[in-house]
């Protein structure tokens, strides 16, 4: 494979792409691709899929980076037609799939059900079934009624035609029945899906897993934005089971990968991509496949079953919204202070809470705790903060007036610099911003799974930026030359300056742009810092700013206790598993700016060693450098004072502060420190635990309830 290959150039822009959209990216896992050997056939399953277009992207760039594999993904027929993105989807190997949906035509007539035939009975008004339906075409319904859609097996007549099997959706079924033959004010109108044969796309998949190719494919279909997967599509199953059975020599091997965003939708946003381990496709399930009818459908749901268990271990899955701003709630509740965790280590506690949580949810305790985490959030929205800006909300007013008037400073410092090239870029911004809302909008109004159809939102963005900052560039460098000509002699410019202002110009944009986007991200952050200063300083919020920070604390340490009780019982070797052993302080840490400024100026930041020993070290890289990223299953190069256990043990007095440090989620990063946080499923066999305890003492805890009585 030549590095000038067009599969290898469009990563590259894609990774510029990528570097510009995403704050940060990690990924994890690398070491279930290196471990297989080259020309193993393998099908990548990603989920959830909440970024439409980028989610390709992201798995591309990191397959190709982790185990330099070439991943085809199946692109509609219809795409591979369209301009820039058909020239893209061929150069990235894309294997085209024709849908019905793109063939559909609108429906003659209108249609209805009666309450005496059966549900798979349809009847029309002024309908030409005979002329424009055949067997194995199918009929479909708008979104507003479910999208259902079955497959037609046979036409009585121009007004009667009998499906496979009824629509399978309660809403389009009573709509259907509720219509009046006698009128057709109340009718229903459909589509007509023509009958696809995907024999051509599957052999094309076949030849590739046969020549030791890699397939990318979301098996929830389209993408959506919800907190839980969608039911997956079996076409993934007929895939890899198809390729074996054609090719009984092969083995094909299947990787979940679990995509997890922060604010998807954003721009600058976070994403952590996980890889699983390959599992490889059971030559029993082969062999009942080729069987056909009942066996193979059998087949594929197995195989299916197995996919989806793949998934869960790479996947957070909350059964609702509520729920899961609950457990990110908790597991901000839970940290020992000055710890703070990396976008993986967020994602693999957010998922180990999960499971604990569904597994107990019906407890007293775990409901009790629910309500009062639920109860705190709307303490916090009330007051305007967020969790991780309680501790600097609390401090003394004289601090927080100078520390305010500090960050002022270097806001409009920030502001400044950024200024220039904010200005320049801004039309691709707001046209950028309105264009991804409105189809936004269109894509809500077509799905019936989407809740606010942000999946779109983000690849919106990045289509309208590509086609729109050319466009501009070239605006400003004719503008410059033209401004340089006819005027360059009048302003003093040299002859040289006139001539070459073009290239000047262009060479100029991107730095702009870079610098903007680099200045504007701090001072953003700066920005959404001053929030909690500000409130600390009016004095009518001061016992309510007291008694949300006991609130907190009072949290966090049931929380942790709640964690003791049931941890074990979730999880074997309870006590192995939570805790890690401590590893030596990297050398170089990078702080931000930011950060050091006010550890120099104020010494206050979170930051801060539990027994004042100076300032946590702080590796923090954004982008996608590998030797950036923070791998929980490997051998870590990175380093955390003490050590971290699942259960908040650390060698800590019970009087210590429960402080919250900076999300990573949430509003600025710059007191991030890169630690370790292990997993059930990423600890070593033969790993030993910390010699410090991992769960505290039964005695602490008394000591701790005793003094709550005692208050």
């Amino acid at each position: 494979m030549t590095l000038a290959s067009p599969y290898h150039l469009a990563i590259l822009l894609w990774r510029l792409i990528i570097f510009v959209f995403f704050r940060e990216v990690k990924s994890r896992g690398q070491r279930y691709l290196q471990s297989q050997p080259k020309g193993t056939p393998i099908v990548f399953v990603a989920a959830p899929h909440h970024n439409q277009f980028l989610d390709a992207l992201l798995l591309s760039s990191e397959v190709l980076r982790a185990s330099n594999r070439k991943l085809s993904f199946l692109t509609a027929d219809k795409s591979m037609n369209r301009f820039f993105i058909g020239h893209m989807a061929r150069a990235m190997e894309s294997i085209p799939v024709k849908r019905a949906a793109d063939a559909a035509k609108p429906g003659v007539g209108t249609i209805y059900m009666t309450h005496s035939a059966p549900t798979n009975h349809l009847f029309g008004i002024g309908t030409q079934f005979t002329h424009q339906v055949s067997p194995k075409m199918s009929i479909a319904l708008s979104s507003s009624l479910g999208g259902a859609s079955a497959e037609v097996v046979e036409i009585i007549n121009d007004t009667h035609l009998i499906l496979k099997n009824d629509l399978g959706k309660p809403q389009a079924i009573n709509a259907l029945k509720a219509v009046n033959p006698a009128t057709t004010s109340q009718a229903i109108k459909y589509k007509v899906l023509p009958f696809i044969n995907q024999e051509v796309m599957y052999k094309a998949v076949y030849d590739k897993l046969r020549d030791g190719g890699s397939i990318g494919i979301f098996p929830e279909g389209g993408s959506h934005d919800r907190s839980d997967l969608l039911p997956l599509k079996a076409g993934v199953s007929v895939m890899a089971l198809g390729a074996m059975a054609a090719n009984p020599d092969l083995q094909v091997k299947i990787v979940p990968v679990g995509l997890s965003y922060f604010h998807a939708h954003k721009f600058r946003s976070r994403a952590v991509i996980e890889f699983g381990d390959a599992r490889a496709v059971p030559r029993d399930l082969v062999d009942l496949f080729t069987q056909g009818g009942a066996d193979k459908r059998a087949a594929c749901a197995s195989l299916l079953d197995i996919i989806y268990d793949g998934l869960k271990s790479v996947t957070v899955q909350a059964p609702d919204y509520e729920t899961l701003m609950v457990i990110q709630a908790g597991r901000r509740l839970f940290k020992t202070p000055g710890h703070h965790l990396t976008l993986g280590q967020v994602v693999e506690l957010n998922r180990r809470l999960i499971a604990g949580y569904l597994s107990y949810k019906d407890d007293v305790k775990i409901i009790a705790l629910r309500n009062k985490i639920l109860k705190y959030n709307r303490r916090l929205q009330d007051l305007g903060i967020r969790d991780h800006q309680v501790e600097a909300a609390t401090r003394k007013s004289w601090k927080s007036a100078g520390l305010l008037l500090y960050r002022v400073w270097l806001l409009l410092l920030w502001g400044l610099l950024a200024f220039p090239g904010a200005m320049l870029h801004l039309p691709v911004f707001l046209t950028a911003k309105y264009i991804s809302h409105r189809k936004a909008k269109e894509a809500l109004a077509n799905s019936t799974v989407k809740i606010e159809a942000r999946d779109v939102i983000g690849s919106w963005k990045v289509l309208v930026s590509l086609a729109l900052i050319p466009l501009l560039y070239l605006y400003y460098v004719v503008l410059t030359t033209y401004i340089a000509t006819r005027y360059g002699s009048q302003i003093g410019l040299s002859e040289f300056y006139i001539r070459w202002s073009p290239l000047f110009a262009l060479l100029s944009l991107p730095y702009l742009g870079i610098s903007a986007l680099k200045f504007g991200e701090g001072g953003v952050d700066i920005y959404k810092s001053l929030r909690p200063l500000f409130v600390n300083l009016l004095p009518w919020n001061e016992k309510e700013l007291s008694k949300i920070k006991r609130m907190r604390q009072d949290l966090a340490n049931e929380l942790t206790d709640i964690i003791e009780e049931y941890g074990p019982k979730q999880m074997e070797d309870f006590e192995k598993i939570t805790s890690v052993p401590p590893i030596p302080a990297q050398a170089h840490s990078q702080q931000s700016s930011f950060q050091w400024l006010d550890e120099m100026l104020f010494g206050w930041s979170t930051t801060k060693r539990a027994d004042g020993g100076g300032i946590e070290s702080e590796s923090q890289s954004r982008g996608v450098q590998e030797d950036a990223v923070v791998d929980l299953d490997a051998d870590s190069r990175y380093s955390m004072p003490g050590s971290f256990s699942m259960s908040g043990a650390q060698a800590l007095s019970k009087e210590a502060p429960l402080t919250p440090v900076p999300d990573v989620l949430n509003d600025g990063d710059f007191d991030k420190v890169v630690s370790f946080l292990d997993a059930p499923s990423l600890v070593r066999e033969n790993g030993t635990t910390s010699g410090s305890k991992s769960r505290r003492s039964s005695s602490d805890r008394n000591n701790r309830n005793q003094k709550k009585k005692d208050e």
